[in-house]
């Protein structure tokens, strides 16, 4: 058998190492590089195989027509010439190759670019970005979409909603009135409620305003915005409650509890049949830790028409935002006031 080294050397020898088959055991052209190397006579098929392939000189040298020395001169030249052609064709092919893959990026560009500009998808992002924006991130039931996205462009765009909307939002449509959905249709009213206060001066506006402020964070605007009224210049005694009651809940969001007391206790000599005062006060004693007294106030509002609802939730966001030392603190007070009520305080 043939050496490896050997099948190399006659590649070489016969001017055709540049072709990875004259090397390759059992090709046929390395079976004719053998037989020539050792005088043996070829077939007539592998005498073709020669001419169709283009090995001239080969052919020449195996029917004894050019001694070995005439056949390198010729073979030389062959085997530049079908290098430079190997080398053409490579060099077309990856041209070629290039060109497809050209195309097939800008047909595939083409594609995702009328995908992307089809109105219909870019309202779908758009919807899609604008229901993440507002923390709605999962399915949305098909009979409410249309509704659903309406009112956040609505919002989104700085609009206020209509009651039936907001009524709909707290209602059937509770799962999409997320927090960023509150904070925002909040901040609307508040807006235009400020507005209604500065073209008008009146006194109920600036009430509505704080009630909507204190909702979305911006208790700081609704202090600087009832600081500027002069509840005392007001006849109104309702108004005058009003103001010095949302006045007390906006010192209490600033955690200002000594001035959310005052205002408080002003609202409900004032007012002393209105529950909001009772409420506030109620708040702001639990906020200072004075539970018994807080208690008693949350009693009277009660009485007064309060919710019980509303001060349980009151009393609950109360529980959840202050330190563990207080919460432990507030924990014994609700359990030992009303452990049924109260059960949720428990410390599991």
């Amino acid at each position: 058998m043939t050496s490896e080294l050997l099948r190399d050397e006659l590649a070489k020898k016969y001017f055709v190492n540049y072709l990875p088959s004259a090397s390759l055991v059992g090709s046929r052209l390395a079976n004719i590089l053998e037989s020539l190397d050792v005088n043996k006579p070829l077939s007539s098929i592998s005498l073709d195989y020669l001419l169709i392939n283009g090995f001239k000189a080969l052919h020449e040298l195996a029917l004894g027509k050019k001694t070995y020395t005439e056949f390198s001169i010729v073979a030389m030249e062959e085997m530049i010439g079908r290098v430079q052609e190997i080398a053409t064709e490579k060099q077309r092919q990856e041209i070629a190759r290039k060109n497809e893959d050209e195309k097939r990026d800008i047909a595939s560009k083409l594609a995702i670019e009328k995908i992307t500009n089809d109105p219909r998808n870019i309202a779908k992002e758009k919807q899609k970005a604008l229901r993440k924006k507002y923390g709605i991130d999962g399915f949305v039931e098909q009979s409410q979409f249309a509704k659903l996205m309406d009112v956040l462009k609505q919002i989104d765009a700085g609009n206020r909603l209509l009651e039936e909307e907001v009524i709909w939002l707290q209602t059937a449509a509770e799962e999409y009135y997320t927090h960023d959905v509150k904070h925002r249709h909040h901040e609307n009213e508040a807006k235009f409620y400020f507005g209604e206060f500065t073209k008008t001066n009146d006194a109920w506006s600036a009430v509505n305003a704080s009630k909507h402020y204190r909702k979305c964070d911006k208790a700081a605007n609704a202090d600087a915005m009832l600081s500027s009224i002069n509840v005392e210049s007001k006849s109104e005694l309702k108004l005058k409650s009003a103001l010095c009651t949302t006045h007390g809940g906006v010192k209490r969001d600033l955690m200002r509890l000594d001035e959310a007391l005052f205002l408080g206790e002003k609202a409900h000599q004032m007012t002393p049949k209105d529950f909001r005062p009772c409420t506030l006060l109620g708040s702001v004693h639990i906020e200072m830790g004075n539970y018994d007294l807080g208690q008693s106030w949350y009693e009277k509002a009660e009485i007064r028409g309060a919710e019980v609802k509303s001060i349980d939730s009151d009393i609950k966001s109360i529980f959840f935002r202050v330190d563990k030392i207080k919460q432990d603190a507030l924990r014994t007070h609700l359990l030992k006031f009303d452990p049924v009520r109260y059960n949720w305080a428990k410390n599991e």
